[in-house]
């Protein structure tokens, strides 16, 4: 990946994260004020933007956007406060694996239907099989309040970064918002053609070599192609015709 190319400064991550948060929007992955995407600011300390709790998605700017540090302690003067449970989920991923600098997580219709589906992701579209050797599921053990999760999630997780969250929804996580942005818009097509294909009945399969194939050949995921950086740059040039805003 071309590292020029990505924010370097908190002020640059502010404003990539707020801009995210619009997208989201944009694309219909908002739950109310619920739901987060975190944010690693480089630098020693483990500290973290996050949304502040209370504004929906269309309101978060760069601005506004709360710093916190692992635990979840604010960092910063703010008038918002953060939501305990969204960033336990966060915290225990961000902790535990070094390369989770991004975490994104979505309680869309067609990842919460996956998601509860006994069968879990069915690897016969176009976009599941890019996903192959790539997604993980953590079985359901309530609102994520509680710290003592945190070994069995790491567990569940090993090195996939797309995960599939049992009962509950959809995750992502990477080394860029980029990376982590491209693995949940997959996830969340295959889920979305998935859930429209049921009503047509069985599906054909795809074998488990075009599978491999298919994910080996996934430039998105890929950091000589830029890994999502290219797509997430297009969305932010819809983002700034519509409302430009975000970078306040």
């Amino acid at each position: 990946m071309n590292k020029a190319t990505q924010p370097q400064t908190e002020q640059e991550l502010r404003v990539q994260l707020a801009a995210c948060y619009r997208i989201f929007d944009m694309l219909g992955w908002t739950e109310l004020i619920y739901n987060h995407i975190t944010l690693r600011i480089p630098g020693p300390e483990q500290h973290f933007l996050i949304n502040p709790f209370g504004l929906h998605f269309n309101e978060v700017t760069s601005s506004n956007l709360v710093k916190i540090d692992i635990d979840g302690n604010v960092l910063q003067d703010s008038e918002y406060t953060i939501n305990p449970a969204g960033f336990t989920l966060h915290s225990a991923i961000h902790r535990q694996i070094a390369d989770a600098h991004c975490i994104m997580h979505t309680h869309t219709t067609a990842g919460c239907a996956v998601a509860c589906a006994d069968s879990g992701l069915s690897p016969d579209n176009f976009y599941s099989a890019q996903l192959y050797d790539r997604v993980a599921y953590h079985e359901f053990e309530g609102i994520t309040l509680h710290a003592e999760e945190a070994p069995r999630l790491r567990q569940s997780i090993g090195n996939k970064p797309a995960v599939i969250l049992r009962n509950h929804g959809l995750l992502s996580w990477g080394i860029t918002l980029p990376m982590a942005f491209a693995t949940l818009w997959t996830l969340q097509r295959a889920c979305e053609i998935q859930v429209m294909g049921a009503a047509l009945g069985p599906t054909r399969v795809i074998s488990k070599d075009i599978q491999q194939k298919c994910s080996a050949e996934a430039l998105q995921f890929d950091p000589r192609h830029g890994a999502g950086e290219d797509i997430f740059t297009a969305l932010i040039r819809q983002i700034d015709r519509r409302d430009p805003s975000y970078k306040n």
